[in-house]
């Protein structure tokens, strides 16, 4: 039997929800983890004909990027279409679970990273890295020093992230008696409660735990790349229309400089322009840009706006991947229903 926490623990394997941003809800937001699931729908957004198609499918597990709650819900009326949803998933026993910001700040199989690779963009890393790292000394036997390194690197398996790094500073004798050895442990944030568990679970281990400034360079916003080969702005901005599936480009003004170096952001990643031109990126590409912020572009860059549903709609595809590699043969159903509210003329 699968149960919907077994969904989701695989899902915060691959974006631990310790990377959501502070504004964001992700997590599970309806229904009991601990059911089974028979089925699950992935999708940006969970509005009310995903719920239906849920219900249709026999799918008892919504799989959103985007969280259908993002502030606290004061009255169940219906008279909103956030109330509504929550309503029909609670009323049917659906459970919805969102995967947001935290899928936005991951290499890995992260939402930038399906973008690059539409693109076939090369040589990608994180354009603004996250501070992040953890750092711990720790004081252990030398008879248990060997069981703290396993449970150290037990802790790092399975995460998209650097693992867990160990490194031995000092061997000195114990007062009861013995060698103690002193240890350095470098890890990622979201390992902060495995780490402590392991060496609490050690009958002669003392700890020191502190932040340290570097940056986890598989952890943050936005993403940048080359192309295989450089290609002229008309061309690039051609193909970049055509392998997002866009109805439309928004750009600003062209350089005449050929596009090699190329900086993204899917949903709303302004934010970021600054990085991107930091980068050496001849091209931002992102979306949801207001018109006066077109001109922060200042002839140092191409910002190209594709319109929000345009740069994560790739998503929907991606959490189905994740889904299947660890439960191949389970039914992971891609939504059919087009959740974006914005429409072209």
């Amino acid at each position: 039997m699968i149960k919907i926490a077994d969904i989701i623990g695989h899902l915060e394997s691959v974006a631990p929800p310790v990377y959501q941003e502070g504004y964001d809800n992700a997590g599970l937001i309806v229904g009991d983890a601990q059911k089974e699931c028979t089925g699950v729908i992935t999708c940006l957004d969970s509005t009310e004909a995903v719920i239906e198609e849920a219900i249709a499918k026999g799918c008892n597990l919504v799989v959103a990027h985007h969280p259908i709650v993002f502030k606290g819900l004061k009255r169940f009326t219906g008279k909103t279409y956030v109330e509504r949803v929550v309503m029909s998933a609670i009323r049917n026993d659906i459970a919805i679970y969102a995967i947001h910001t935290n899928l936005d700040n991951v290499y890995a199989q992260g939402v930038n990273a399906e973008i690059a690779n539409r693109l076939g963009l090369q040589n990608t890393r994180i354009l603004a890295p996250k501070a992040n790292m953890r750092q711990a000394t720790v004081w252990v036997s030398a008879t248990e020093a060997d069981e703290l390194k396993a449970a150290i690197q037990k802790a790092g398996e399975g995460a998209q992230s650097p693992d867990a790094a160990v490194r031995q500073l000092s061997v000195g004798a114990r007062p009861e008696g013995g060698v103690s050895i002193q240890l350095e442990v470098t890890y990622p944030m979201h390992l902060s409660g495995a780490i402590k568990r392991a060496v609490a679970s050690l009958s002669s281990a003392e700890a020191i735990y502190t932040s340290i400034s570097n940056s986890n360079p598989l952890v943050g916003s936005g993403m940048v790349g080359e192309l295989a080969r450089p290609l002229q702005e008309m061309s690039f901005l051609k193909r970049l229309k055509e392998q997002l599936k866009v109805s439309c480009v928004k750009y600003t003004a062209l350089r005449d400089q050929p596009i090699k170096t190329v900086a993204l952001c899917g949903g709303a990643g302004g934010f970021l322009l600054k990085s991107a031109i930091a980068a050496g990126a001849q091209v931002f590409i992102t979306a949801d840009y207001k018109y006066h912020e077109f001109f922060d572009a200042d002839g140092k860059i191409v910002i190209a706006d594709v319109g929000h549903f345009e740069s994560e709609q790739f998503t929907i595809d991606l959490l189905a991947t994740i889904i299947r590699e660890k439960f191949g043969n389970f039914a992971v159903h891609l939504t059919e229903v087009n959740t974006n509210p914005v429409n072209y003329l």
